[in-house]
Order: structure tokens, then C-alpha cells, then sequence
């Protein structure tokens, strides 16, 4: 199989392939170093949140063919100090290997700063600056940094590394170069020294602009005085080298700060001209009510704010629940010091804790892929993997032919039919419920009993069939019986239904359809199979079943089927010539042509011949000419009526030239609900015209989040959440029954 390691920033993504299931953690690893250049231990690999260690295999953390693994380097740590040095020495493991000395710490650098100076630091990554001490002072060599200099002179100068420790996160030190470093802001500038053009200190925050935030540099551009007489300033910010953004307006204009050039005796910072640090609220949803109940600061099921010592903390969302308001209630707080809410609490087999192993849950245990001993090394191909697509825009119990999926269309595996919808078991050739009646069946010549004459065939239930040892099949060893997926075919006829003599219909043509896929292993029995893969044959409906002893001595329920659908079948004339203008090939998995390429190649031609179901399909000489897809005239009304979205349904058109199957792709894509990833369902067509399900944007407006889930654009509490008829109507008509199941 193979599966693809994407760096965290999705920058770049690499394919592993010819790996199985049983491939070791390690084995990734060497891969990964290949690929991407990045040595073992400086690689962190995630899978679905969860860290994957050496010792382990793929199998142990579930990943499955086409499973995307992210890729983390982990950064060196500066000053990272060993074992077994000695902290008299004032020294580092980075010292020595860097050319960094300590520097006596009596000894003042440039005569200006010196070890235990408050000083205001800079923060590369945002370019605010914070309140800090320095810790240690240490120089290194330049020659050290200029090794890449092409001359063989030797530089003497030395650089000064400043070790800092921040007021306000004691457990976070950095060094930093005398460039990101000043002594600390002391003295307030009042409203009328402050003039145009002046360099300053000031609070900004970049999210909320009238709340408190970080500390920054900027350039008085404006000062202003409003009608209420409060203050505002505007500032162009400084946020390092070539970095700058403006205008920002600062409405703490009693917090102005002179900078202090380098190249004084730094001293206590006095009292009254200390930053200030406003207290905010605990909790932004009551503002620290006590009257008022919140689910934030209360009990997360009551919202009473009482009964703290009866109260638990989610050690996951950090939410209060009351014990007596849990369910089941608890009567005494529990021993164990993790505790974790009903909503956050997960199967404690899949949680790997600091310095334990991976565990394994009851089920994976019981499996012989982890009990045996055998060396067989599993899960190379496509017969263990699961769907990485599900299809959304009909229910699972659609009755009917489905949107977008021509008679013909080919694929290459079974569980890529599951994925477009056509027939949803992996490997149940029956589709279907006793209640509700069938859905989708598939040929694949599993009974001896079928006949098969194209347009109609007999078809044998399910069933009689002794399964044990987790068989996909065997030899007919008792009767069947007209129950679950042999009944659901049954209810579908067009007659009452009758369990033991069985029943034809009057009108056969009343009769609910079913979809119909023909597999390639159906071709020892039938001369209508696909020569490989899988192929979508149209709608049949039952004309008549009966039971009848089958050739292996038992009785076996038989259906006739009948084809009734108004495209042609695709093993004639015509319908080749539809399928053919159409543009419709074989379908594979994403990355199967490239995975397969590549073992063919690594493959020694002279020994292993190459089999042909893993060959490139062969491009034909002369380009088949692709048939458009025609929309209906009402339905190219009602999308000229959708003004909104013209700009997605001009793009949606065009798509239309490429044939039926690309139309309902770009449909699905251009109408996609950023939130829940499916098609839009009840649509609602922004001020900024974005499109999402009105269920999605009212669970958002619920969380008080106001603004539009794709661009942020600010929509307002008593925004009126009302549903686009005109786009409802076009879906369903494009896609009959996506409604049915929402």
C-alpha cells in the first residue's frame, strides 16, 4: 500500500509507497530522512492526533492506505545544558560546540547592559516587546558565524549573546543579540509632548483593538480629539526589520512610553510609571456575575455558581461540572487525579501517556494479525483498507440511480463504489434492510445457481452458507431463508410478499428499482461482465422469486431481474457510444497509478513479468471527443435567478463542456459547507456571499461568533438567517433526494 508524510505547513507532501500494515515506525523514519532531509531524532510524526513512536507498527495506530501522516522537525534548543556538566563552569553543551564563551559576570558589554539589568526584550515572531532580566552574558566568536567566508582571514570581533529571562513567563529564557534588547521603558509621555513623527512605545492589540495587548514600537502619524473628548492616537507599527503595519488607532494614549536609548545605568523601575496590567474578567460570557448562571464559569450542566467543593475540573476543556449533576451522579469526588467529562472522555487504550506503552484495545488483541506468529507480511494491497470518501449528497437508503454517476462508469475496487454510493457494503453483494427493502446488488458470481442473460438474469440470495474461520465464502451447506437482505430483495416486488412459495408480479415494471454493479469475477459465469473492475449496469426491478433447490442439493431463493432503464446497457452499440463520448475510464484510487508505476519499476523485468491489472490504462491514438453535459432549460432559469452566486455558477457552467461526471464533482466542490465539509443542506447565502448550511452558521451564532465562517466578515447578532430558495431548488432538482437525508 502506500500512504503520503506532509510537513505541518502543507508546504510539501511526499508518497511513501510499497509499505504493508506491518511496517515499523523506525522503517518510516529512514524514509522520511530520505525524502525530506530531516535526520530521525529531529522528526515528530502525528497520525489523528496521536504521536507515533518507535517499536511500533503502522497496524497499532490504524493508518490505512492514502492516510496522510504530518511531519514536525523539532528544533534544537538553545543553551541545552548535558549531563555531566558542571554548573561552575557557567558553560553549555551549544557554547562549546558554537564557539560561545561566558563573559564574567562583573564584566560589563559595551559598557551598557550587565548581568541582572531590567531591560525590555523583543519578540522575533511578533516584534512586541516584553519586560525582561538579564540572566547571563555570553560572547562567541564571529568567525564562528562567518565560517562560510570564502577568505581565509581571521575575524577577531566578538558577537554578545544576552540570556533574558521574561517577567511574566519565568519559565521561558532566550538569547537574544544587543539589537533585541533596551533598557526597560520608564518615563510616561503626556498628551502634549507627544508630537507627529515621534518614535513611542505603545499597547495595541491586533485582534481587539480597544482591549489591552502586547507592547510595540510606532510612529505617531495623527492625534485626535473627539467630541466626547476622548483621545485617540494613530501610529504606524514597527514590528522589526522591513516589517510595519499601519495606520493603527491606540486608544491607550495615557500609556505612551519614551523609548530609553541604550548607554545608562539601568535601575528599579518606579512605581507609578509601572505598565499597567488591567484586570480582565475571569469569564467574558457573565463578566464574573454572580447572579447570573453560566455554563463557562458554573456547572457546565446547571450553570450554578455553588457547591465548589462538590465541583469537578475536566482536565481536557477545563469546564466545572457538579457531581450530583453528572449522569450517573457521583456520590464522592474520584480518587484518581486525571478526570475528564463525558464529552472528553475517550477508550483509555488509545491514550498514550508520558513514558507508557502503547495499549491495545480488546478487539485488536483478539485478532490473529496480532496473536500469530506467522511472518506474513499483510497489508500491502487494497483488500484491508477502508473508505476515505463517503457520499453525501443522497441518504445511505437512496432508492434510485445516483446523481452524477452515469450507466458505465468503472472502478477498479469494490470499495470505490462504496465511496460514490452506488452500492455502500465493501463486501456485502446485497444492499438492503427486512424493513425497508433493497437497495443496490452486485454480481459477482458468488452462487453457481445464477444465469445471467444481460438484460436479465436470476439472481441467488444470500445465505445457507457456513462463514466461521472469517471466510469470504464457501460451499452451500443448508437451506437459506426469506429473511434480512433476502426479504429486503422480496419487498421491492411489485406483489405481497409470500415467505415460503414465493410471489410474481402482474406489473413488474411497478416494481422499486434497484441499482446493479456486474463485477469482473461475475465473467466465469456471464459473458456481461467487465473484463476487470467494477461497472454500474443501471436499475433493475424484480419480477418474480420462488425457492428452488439449488445444484448443491439445498434450497436457495432465486429473483429474476429485469432491466428498466432509460439509458442504454453498456455492452451495446449504443451504450458504448455513450460511454465513449461520456469521456468514462476505468476510475482508480488517488495515488494507486503512481504506487503501482513505481513498483513496476523497481521490479526486475527479467524475472517478474508485469500482470496486466496493474498497468497505466493505455492511451488510445485518436481522442475520443467528450459530450457535454446538457441542463435543462428550467433549471438554467432558476440559476440566472440566483444572482448571489453567479460568479460560482459561471464557473460551475463551464465545467459542463467536460462531460456529467466533472459537472456534479465541481457542483459538490463550488457548494461545499466550510464547516461540516458537505453540501450544503438549507443554504444560506452570506452579505459577503458565502455559502453554508444554515444548521452550521446557527451552532456558530449560538457560540456568539457572528462573523462568517470563511472570511470573517463581521455579520452581526440579529444577522437574519434566511434560507436561499433559489439555490435549495436548483440542488434538488440537480440532485433528487440529497434532502431525504439530512
Amino acid at each position: 500500500m502506500w500512504i503520503h508524510v506532509r510537513t505541518m505547513d502543507g508546504k510539501r507532501s511526499e508518497q511513501i509507497d510499497g509499505i504493508s500494515k506491518l511496517t515499523k515506525i523506525e522503517d518510516i523514519r529512514e524514509i522520511v530522512e530520505d525524502k525530506f532531509g530531516v535526520i530521525q531524532k529531529a522528526q515528530r510524526l502525528f497520525f489523528r492526533g496521536k504521536q507515533l513512536e518507535n517499536g511500533y507498527k503502522l497496524f497499532d495506530y490504524d493508518v490505512c492506505l492514502n492516510d496522510i501522516i504530518q511531519l514536525v522537525e523539532r528544533k534544537p534548543i538553545l543553551a541545552e545544558v548535558p549531563e555531566n556538566s558542571s554548573e561552575k563552569t557557567g558553560q553549555t553543551l551549544s557554547d562549546t560546540d558554537s564557539g560561545i564563551e561566558s563573559i564574567d559576570p562583573n564584566l560589563k558589554a559595551n559598557n551598557s547592559n550587565k548581568i541582572n539589568d531590567l531591560v525590555d526584550a523583543q519578540d522575533t515572531d511578533t516584534g512586541a516587546w516584553f519586560e525582561a532580566k538579564i540572566k547571563t552574558i555570553q560572547q562567541k566568536k564571529a568567525s564562528a558565524i562567518d565560517s562560510s567566508n570564502k577568505e581565509n582571514t581571521e575575524i577577531n570581533d566578538m558577537t554578545i549573546l544576552y540570556c533574558v529571562q521574561f517577567d511574566d513567563y519565568e519559565d521561558e529564557e532566550r538569547q537574544l543579540e544587543i539589537n533585541q534588547i533596551r533598557p526597560r521603558a520608564r518615563k510616561l509621555l503626556e498628551w502634549n509632548d507627544i508630537n507627529i513623527e515621534d518614535k513611542v512605545m505603545v499597547n495595541y492589540n491586533m485582534d481587539k483593538h480597544n482591549q489591552r495587548g502586547f507592547w510595540y514600537d510606532g510612529i505617531v502619524l495623527q492625534k485626535k480629539i473627539r467630541r466626547n473628548k476622548s483621545k485617540e492616537l494613530v501610529v504606524r507599527l514597527l514590528l522589526g526589520p522591513g516589517k510595519e503595519l499601519e495606520p493603527c488607532t491606540i486608544v491607550f494614549v495615557e500609556e505612551i512610553f519614551v523609548i530609553e536609548k541604550p548607554g545608562f545605568e539601568s535601575g528599579p523601575v518606579l512605581p507609578d510609571v509601572k505598565r499597567k496590567t488591567e484586570k480582565e474578567p475571569d469569564c467574558g460570557h457573565c463578566n464574573d456575575n454572580p447572579r447570573r448562571k453560566c455554563k463557562e464559569c458554573g456547572c457546565n450542566v446547571c450553570g450554578e455558581k455553588k457547591d465548589f467543593d462538590k465541583t469537578l475540573l475536566c482536565d481536557e476543556c477545563n469546564l466545572p461540572f457538579h457531581t450530583f449533576c453528572l449522569d450517573p451522579p457521583l456520590d464522592s469526588l474520584p480518587e484518581e487525579d486525571d478526570w475528564f467529562c463525558p464529552l472528553c472522555r475517550h477508550d483509555n487504550s488509545k491514550i498514550i501517556e508520558a513514558g507508557e506503552r502503547l495499549k491495545e484495545n480488546k478487539k485488536k488483541s483478539k485478532m490473529k494479525s496480532s496473536t500469530s506468529e506467522t511472518q506474513r507480511d499483510w497489508g500491502k494491497g487494497m483488500a484491508c483498507v477502508g473508505r476515505s470518501k463517503i457520499c453525501t449528497i443522497v441518504p445511505s437508503n437512496h432508492v434510485g440511480p445516483i446523481p452524477g454517476v452515469p450507466v458505465g462508469t468503472l472502478w477498479k475496487f469494490r470499495v470505490q463504489v462504496s465511496e460514490a454510493g452506488v452500492h455502500r457494503p465493501h463486501v456485502s453483494g446485497i444492499h438492503g434492510k427486512e424493513s425497508e427493502g433493497a437497495f443496490s446488488i452486485v454480481l459477482a458470481g458468488g452462487y453457481e445457481d445464477d444465469e445471467d442473460n444481460g438484460d436479465e438474469f436470476t439472481y441467488t440470495g444470500s445465505g445457507g452458507r457456513d462463514l466461521s474461520g472469517n471466510k469470504r465464502t464457501a460451499e452451500q451447506s443448508c437451506d437459506q431463508v426469506l429473511t434480512k437482505s433476502n426479504m429486503a430483495i422480496a419487498r421491492t416486488c411489485h406483489v405481497k410478499v409470500d415467505a415460503k412459495n414465493g410471489a410474481e408480479s402482474s406489473d413488474w415494471k411497478k416494481s422499486r428499482p434497484i441499482r446493479v454493479v456486474r463485477n469482473y469475477k461475475g465473467a466465469k459465469h456471464s459473458e456481461y461482465a467487465p473484463e476487470e473492475g467494477n461497472r454500474y449496469d443501471g436499475l433493475y426491478k424484480v419480477v418474480k422469486y420462488w425457492p428452488d433447490k439449488g445444484k448443491s442439493g439445498f434450497i436457495v431463493w432465486r429473483y429474476l431481474f429485469r432491466r428498466d432503464d432509460p439509458e442504454p446497457s453498456p455492452w451495446t452499440k449504443s451504450g458504448k457510444k455513450r460511454s465513449k463520448t461520456l469521456g468514462i475510464t476505468m476510475q482508480y484510487p488517488d495515488g494507486y497509478l503512481e504506487n503501482q508505476a513505481q513498483k513496476n519499476a523497481n521490479e526486475d523485468s527479467s524475472t517478474k513479468r508485469k500482470r496486466s491489472d496493474v498497468e497505466s490504462p493505455k492511451k488510445s491514438s485518436k481522442k475520443a471527443k467528450i459530450m457535454s453535459y446538457q441542463i435543462d432549460g428550467n433549471i438554467k432559469k432558476l440559476i440566472m435567478k440566483d444572482i448571489k452566486n453567479k460568479l460560482l455558477w459561471e464557473e460551475g457552467l463551464q465545467s459542463a463542456k467536460d462531460g456529467q461526471q466533472k459537472f456534479f464533482e465541481k457542483l459538490q466542490d463550488l457548494f461545499a459547507c466550510v464547516c461540516c465539509q458537505d453540501l450544503v443542506f438549507q443554504p444560506i447565502t452570506t452579505t459577503c456571499n458565502h455559502n453554508m448550511c444554515k444548521g452550521c452558521l446557527q451552532r456558530s451564532f449560538k457560540a456568539e461568533v457572528y462573523s462568517c465562517p470563511v472570511c470573517r466578515f463581521e455579520l452581526g447578532s440579529g444577522y437574519s438567517l434566511d434560507v436561499n430558495d433559489g439555490l435549495r431548488e436548483i440542488l434538488v432538482h440537480l440532485l433528487p433526494g440529497y434532502e431525504n437525508g439530512r
